[in-house]
């Protein structure tokens, strides 16, 4: 089974809180281990994304109005040969990876490599969150196939992908 990471090194070099396991030298990037439904509202900021079928990797800005009843954008669920990763750029989201959870604010990123069970959502219900997620094509039809009108046996759509829903 792979692992996850998040990345607690903003773009400005702000460093996060101290990881699970002791403080790195000062100067390295903070890696902690660990920290999963698929519905709600996650509407793209653009209709323009960064990638295609062909890239190795797809870059997909989004927001979350903040106004939802659901507790996890994206519920408990695996990708078995791709890695996801977030980067938020204002709010915070709280993720699952593994069994343990975390948040990321403005300037972090978490990264679900293949393999590791995952959940994301908005941790700070009734407040707005925008982030950046970057995923491989496989991972972005998933994503699309979910929201299609009249999607129906999410299990089914996801194996397609070879992608696993664990709730």
């Amino acid at each position: 089974m792979g692992f996850a990471a998040r990345i607690l090194v903003s773009a400005a070099g702000h460093r996060g809180p101290k990881p699970i396991g002791g403080d790195p030298t000062p100067s390295a990037p903070r890696l902690r281990l660990g920290c999963a439904n698929v519905a709600g509202p996650v509407l793209p900021l653009a209709e323009t994304e960064l990638g295609d079928p062909d890239s190795d990797f797809v870059v997909v800005e989004w927001s979350i109005a903040g106004g939802s009843d659901w507790e996890w954008i994206a519920p408990l669920h695996v990708h078995h040969a791709d890695d996801e990763a977030w980067y938020v750029l204002e709010g915070r989201l709280k993720f699952q990876l593994g069994d343990e959870q975390c948040e990321a604010g403005p300037g972090e990123a978490v990264m679900a490599r293949k393999g590791t069970p995952h959940a994301y959502g908005n941790a700070r219900p009734g407040e707005p969150a925008r982030y950046l997620l970057i995923l491989t094509p496989r991972l972005r039809a998933l994503v699309r196939a979910l929201h299609e009108p009249g999607a129906g046996d999410y299990r089914e759509i996801f194996r397609r992908y070879e992608s696993e829903l664990l709730i």
